[in-house]
């Protein structure tokens, strides 16, 4: 059975919306992914673009802004229920690993 496109989000493509709380650039993001991460997640140029070609497709951010080839963007509220959609699946999947294996096994 096929996967559900944007049923569960990976890494970058969390970081790429939460980036978008506030209008940013795809330049803006390629930046401030790895400094929010502490560099533990980067996001590639073209991935990043084809990303929010279908962040956009999807209704989930709307351009905001077009100066030459640079294009900006901000999350819509579509993109915001899909953050916390992904952010309750998550908290959901930590309190399974607590329950199996206990509170102290997360230090």
């Amino acid at each position: 059975m096929a996967r559900v496109k944007f049923q569960t989000l990976t890494e970058q493509m969390f970081y790429a919306l939460l980036c978008l709380k506030e209008e940013r650039c795809g330049t803006d993001i390629l930046d401030l992914v790895p400094a929010m991460t502490g560099g533990q997640v980067s996001i590639g140029s073209g991935t990043l673009y084809t990303l929010l070609e279908q962040f956009l497709d999807a209704g989930m951010i709307r351009e905001t802004k077009v100066e030459g080839r640079r294009r900006s963007y901000v999350l819509t509220d579509a993109g915001r229920e899909m953050l916390k959609r992904e952010v309750d699946r998550l908290r959901r999947q930590t309190e399974d690993y607590k329950r199996i294996f206990g509170e102290e096994d997360l230090q």
